[in-house]
């Protein structure tokens, strides 16, 4: 699979998740934006990056936080078929910036192509990044499904942190961190 066919299947992933997806047509190597998500009147920025056999470092993760500040983002993705270094998800830690790795993506593009079932058991999604060893990551006291790290954009809490669903909008379970 060449990069602009990963990047179509990426965004078929995000379009079976209801978000809006515009194809930028990226795929150098400048930290440019290869998706464009909409939903619910919010803007996600997405970087795929397809390397088999190596990690993504920090600096693709620094350079897409730069990209969403520089064009009003409300988070990102970066999506990849390999790993993230430590630093990679030490720095996506706390920031509205998912970080998608082979096994989530494999979840995803699964997910995506499969017809769903009530009983199917959760998967880890695009909508949660991979655990980290030292991670406590809780289960959404609503359906028990895995927690994602978020940030209030609204309200008297704009701009805390919280926990909320990664099945979220069909569950909308959130906790205090």
């Amino acid at each position: 699979m060449n990069w602009r066919e990963f990047e179509v299947l990426v965004g078929e992933g995000f379009r079976q998740r209801g978000y809006a997806v515009t194809e930028t047509g990226g795929g150098g190597s400048d930290g440019g934006i290869d998706l464009v998500l909409r939903k619910d009147g919010d803007k996600f920025l997405v970087q795929c990056k397809q390397w088999k056999a190596f990690k993504v470092g920090v600096s693709v993760v620094r350079e897409l936080y730069g990209v969403m500040a520089a064009n009003g983002a409300a988070g990102g993705f970066v999506v990849t078929s390999g790993k993230f270094t430590s630093d990679a998800v030490e720095f996506a830690r706390g920031r509205n910036i998912q970080l998608v790795d082979g096994p989530a993506l494999l979840q995803l593009i699964r997910k995506s192509s499969a017809p769903q079932s009530p009983a199917a058991e959760p998967v880890r999604t695009a909508f949660q990044p991979a655990p980290s060893p030292t991670a406590d990551v809780p289960a959404c006291p609503s359906c028990g499904s895995a927690m994602v790290r978020r940030v209030a954009k609204r309200g008297a809490s704009a701009g805390s942190a919280f926990w909320g669903c990664a099945s979220f909008p069909s569950c909308r379970g959130t906790q205090a961190m």
